[in-house]
C-alpha cells in the first residue's frame, strides 16, 4: 500500500520538478531573445521523465556516493533532475546567429505552464482525497 502511494508521489514530485526545471529554461530563452549569437535551448520532457522514473525509481531520487568518512549526506533538494538540454532547430535563422523564435518560445512557456498547473490540481486532489479517507466517518 504504502510503496503505490510512494510511487505515486515520487512520480508526481519528479513531474512537477522537470515542468520548474523546464520553465526556466523557456524563461532564459524568452530573456536572450535579442542576444546575438544565443542558441535556444529546450528539455525533451517525456523521454527525461521516462529516464527518471525508470532509472531512478530503485535508486529514490539521488543517489551518490562518499569517498570519506568526512563526507556529509546530500538531500535531494534544488539539485537537477539530470534533464538533457537540447539546441532548438530554428525555423527561419536571424542574421545574428540567435535562434530564438518568440512566437514558438510563448507557446512552449504557456503550454509547460498548463500543464504544472494541471498536474498540481491532479496532486492535490489525490492529497485531498487521501486526507478525507483516513478520516474518521465521525469528525
Amino acid at each position: 500500500m504504502f510503496d503505490r502511494l510512494d510511487s505515486l508521489m515520487s512520480f508526481h514530485q519528479q513531474a512537477l520538478g522537470l515542468r520548474a526545471e523546464r520553465q526556466q529554461v523557456l524563461a532564459t530563452n524568452i530573456a536572450n531573445a535579442d542576444t546575438p549569437g544565443y542558441l535556444a535551448r529546450d528539455i525533451d520532457f517525456s523521454a527525461t521523465l521516462a529516464k527518471a522514473t525508470a532509472g531512478n525509481a530503485a535508486a529514490g531520487p539521488l543517489a551518490l556516493n562518499t569517498t570519506q568518512a568526512g563526507h556529509q549526506a546530500a538531500s535531494g533538494a534544488g539539485l537537477s533532475l539530470g534533464a538533457d538540454l537540447l539546441y532548438r532547430v530554428p525555423t527561419q535563422p536571424s542574421l545574428d546567429g540567435n535562434t530564438v523564435d518568440m512566437d514558438v518560445e510563448r507557446v512552449n512557456f504557456a503550454d509547460n505552464s498548463l500543464h504544472y498547473e494541471a498536474s498540481l490540481e491532479l496532486l492535490t486532489g489525490k492529497i485531498q482525497g487521501l486526507r478525507l479517507a483516513m478520516q474518521s466517518e465521525n469528525s
